[in-house]
């Protein structure tokens, strides 16, 4: 069975392995956070500082290295760099299930960024590389569903595992064979497309990435990252307040996660609505989630505006990858993509600070206070975006 891509045909096994990739890019960290409390039990000599590391130093070895990726594409080869990036993933998870002491496991974590640092920025220019047009769009949307598909039965999965042995988690770090297995039908596939292509219209045949626009997608991303990190690291802290048990917070978290996912498998209608004020709309419902969050206390209505939030990112964040492509000649767009993607990862690691930041300033103590911030901002960019950006909505 073949699928069109706007450039030619692919098998399904190659599809599948785009597929496979994409989802690998939520993976890292997640085995981690489950076992943390039994962590402290078992290195009974482990410090505060190990246990910091080991949660964030993924993150931060995935940042150069998402960066070093895109470089590296131009003089390594794109389908080498990603074999190697998956074969690191890989050898990680292998070697958790190994690791006797704090020490390895954060030296383990350190190569598990690496390897993810590699893929991330991959998985999406292999989208580009494959496909133009809206088959372009529909990937993006449909890459950023299984992402967020993955999250969710992923976590689920770890927690249970965890509940049994404490090495078990780091078993879904073994995913990436599956991605490895289906590399050669990938391989042939953009050999083929690469024979057969049908130029695409909208990116010139020179070398060039032009700045200006990727400048504002990165902003942009930064942005509704940093805004929606507040439902990941302040709701648990909010709902307590409220007198909700962590159970109820996992639960909507969850539901947050599945709001994510949904807009992936309709992106080109919901382009072809919103038109040029997807931007500033998806910011919109980003803002009126929060605000939900912040004005009411009952669990219906968190949920409501956790979905409300959720379906706003999980509309911007495909969008933007899928403009990102058009900004750069094809043999760059695997390193205009590792600088749009690398916003996620700086916003995860810097949000917190920030927020901490902002309510020392503020003095506003309050677990509330992060949403109001952070709807206020919302609104704030939104009519920014509507008044002045709407005419040149990223061209």
């Amino acid at each position: 069975m073949n699928y069109k891509t706007g450039k030619g045909n692919i098998s399904l096994v190659a599809l599948l392995g785009v597929w496979s990739v994409s989802a690998l890019t939520s993976l890292p960290g997640l085995a981690v956070s489950p076992i943390l409390a039994n962590l402290t039990h078992i290195f009974t000599h482990a410090t505060d500082l190990d246990i910091q590391m080991l949660t964030s130093l993924p993150s931060l070895m995935i940042i150069p290295f998402v960066l070093l990726s895109g470089w590296f594409t131009e003089h390594v080869g794109y389908m080498r760099l990603l074999y190697w990036g998956l074969w690191l993933f890989l050898l990680s998870g292998l070697l958790y299930l190994f690791c006797r002491s704090m020490k390895e496991l954060i030296l383990v974590s350190a190569l598990l960024g690496v390897g993810a640092g590699i893929i991330i920025p991959l998985s999406t220019s292999l989208i580009s590389r494959l496909f133009i047009g809206e088959y372009r769009t529909r990937q993006f949307g449909y890459a950023s569903a299984i992402t967020n598909i993955t999250l969710v039965i992923a976590t689920a999965t770890v927690g249970y595992l965890a509940d049994i042995q404490w090495r078990l988690p780091f078993v879904v770090y073994l995913l990436p064979i599956f991605s490895i297995l289906l590399m050669p039908a990938v391989s042939r596939a953009i050999k083929n497309i690469d024979t057969v292509a049908v130029p695409d219209k909208t990116i010139s045949v020179s070398s060039y990435i032009n700045y200006m626009p990727l400048l504002r997608y990165m902003l942009y991303y930064f942005l509704i990252t940093y805004l929606i990190v507040a439902v990941n690291v302040n709701l648990p802290f909010l709902m307590s307040e409220y007198g909700h048990d962590s159970g109820s917070s996992g639960l909507i978290i969850s539901l947050f996660f599945l709001a994510m996912m949904l807009p992936g498998f309709f992106l080109n209608s919901i382009v072809h609505f919103m038109k040029k004020r997807i931007t500033a709309y998806s910011l919109l419902m980003i803002g009126l989630g929060l605000l939900i969050i912040y004005l009411y206390r009952s669990l219906p209505l968190i949920s409501l505006g956790c979905i409300i939030s959720g379906v706003g990112y999980g509309i911007a964040q495909p969008y933007i990858y899928d403009r990102t492509s058009s900004v750069a000649s094809p043999n760059k767009v695997s390193f205009a993509m590792a600088l749009v993607m690398v916003m996620n990862y700086v916003a995860i690691l810097v949000a917190p600070f920030l927020m901490d930041l902002f309510q020392k300033w503020l003095n506003q103590p309050s677990e509330r206070f992060p949403f109001a911030f952070n709807t206020l901002v919302s609104f704030a960019v939104f009519f920014v975006l509507l008044v002045y950006g709407v005419k040149r909505e990223y061209k």
